[in-house]
């Protein structure tokens, strides 16, 4: 082979055709994307669907996760877990996921770093607030939103509104939930199961978020390494980490212990994961990408004693974190701030910054107030807030 063939580029029908090679035969192809709602010109070098991702990754939605939090309010504290992070570890999982069970990686990476871009500030407290503002709009949903701020809101080109992303992560986007079906639209076939990628996310998305709270609430002292023990999934791998590092003091080296012990909880859930989703799959005899979307059940799944253990840990943490007294006040003020900014911005919109009301003409004024809401950060919703309600306050340049 000579030094030309070694260093020859690779075009995008290379990569095309890599995958119709190697993926598995119920996987999306990027060669077979039904396109974008605005025709665009095929790059030289780039599948679809990696366009899709970059497209996200250079998004200002995307860079506001930041500065969006989780659980906590983003100035608590510099360890936690924020929109970013969280995404990008959803991402991480995802991608070993898609990697065994030889699904899109592209797919599974560019969902999972948007699955949270419709979020408003201040966490699940922030969209309880907003499903209250805009009830009389048909609520809010952070999914529906997602899907609203790749489709019409970004900004970034001249020739079509949004990001003009493929119809396939668009409709993972709207179908990243448990049930799709109250959510999808009819161009994004509600009656037609999600593919297996978006299945993918949605559990990577709970087993990112399950364990990085464990790390954070132990971080941040809310519940102890005591009032775990009822938690199988939790105790059964303390109890494996502590049994093989036993040269080690658990007391003085337990940061140490408690990062491997999440780790390896991660490490089993996948695991069990990808054997139960091999095994459902020659069960439920799916073999195109047409038997997953007739398939009335999810095929990509936990087995049933992880899921049992899976769930004990979510009513765990809902129990003694999200419910703690701490993240209850800090949630609660969250929800005050956002509602006294809508209040005031629909009341008077002469308050908006004028490249946020000229849209009042084009759709309703709820409409409005709601996405520049959302479009906000932790950090940027407080300071709206003082600088709207602090006599004290100055005024920010916008």
């Amino acid at each position: 082979m000579s030094p030309v063939d070694l260093f020859s580029p690779k075009k995008r029908e290379d990569f095309e055709a890599y995958e119709e090679q190697s993926l598995a035969p119920c996987a999306l192809l990027a060669s077979q994307s039904r396109g974008r709602a605005h025709p665009e010109p095929e790059h030289p070098f780039r599948t679809a669907f990696q366009r899709d991702r970059d497209r996200i990754i250079h998004s200002s939605a995307f860079r506001r996760l930041e500065y969006k939090t989780q659980v906590f309010v983003y100035h608590e504290g510099d360890y936690y877990r924020t929109r970013l992070t969280h995404s990008l570890e959803t991402a991480q999982i995802a991608r070993t996921i898609a990697r065994i069970l030889r699904l899109n990686e592209d797919v599974c990476e560019t969902l999972a770093l948007a699955h949270d871009l419709g979020h408003p500030p201040f966490g699940h407290a922030g969209e309880t607030a907003m499903n209250e503002l805009m009830k009389a709009h048909g609520g809010f949903n952070h999914n529906l939103h997602c899907l609203r701020i790749v489709e019409i809101l970004e900004d970034r080109y001249p020739d079509f509104p949004g990001l003009n992303l493929t119809w396939e992560v668009r409709e993972g986007i709207v179908k990243h939930t448990p049930d799709p079906t109250h959510l999808a639209s009819k161009p994004y076939e509600p009656e037609s199961s999600p593919t297996l990628e978006t299945l993918a996310v949605d559990l990577s998305d709970e087993i990112a978020y399950n364990n990085h709270d464990l790390d954070d609430g132990l971080t941040s002292h809310m519940f102890s390494p005591e009032d775990l023990t009822s938690v199988l999934l939790w105790q059964e791998t303390w109890q494996t980490v502590s049994s093989h590092y036993g040269k080690h003091d658990a007391a003085s080296h337990f940061r140490s212990l408690m990062h491997e012990t999440i780790k390896t909880i991660i490490n089993r859930q996948v695991t069990d994961l990808i054997q139960t989703t091999l095994n459902n799959l020659s069960s439920m005899n799916i073999k195109t990408l047409a038997d997953v979307r007739k398939a009335k059940v999810h095929p990509i799944a936990f087995s049933k004693p992880m899921q049992e253990k899976h769930q004990q840990l979510k009513a765990f943490l809902s129990e003694h974190m999200y419910r703690n007294h701490k993240v209850v006040a800090m949630t609660e003020k969250g929800k005050r701030i956002l509602r006294d900014l809508f209040q005031t911005f629909r009341d008077i919109p002469a308050q908006l910054p004028p490249h946020i009301s000229k849209k009042i003409g084009e759709m309703p004024v709820d409409r409005v107030v709601c996405d520049y809401i959302v479009g906000m950060t932790d950090k940027f919703a407080l300071d709206e807030h003082r600088r709207l309600f602090d006599p004290h306050a100055r005024f920010l340049h916008y």
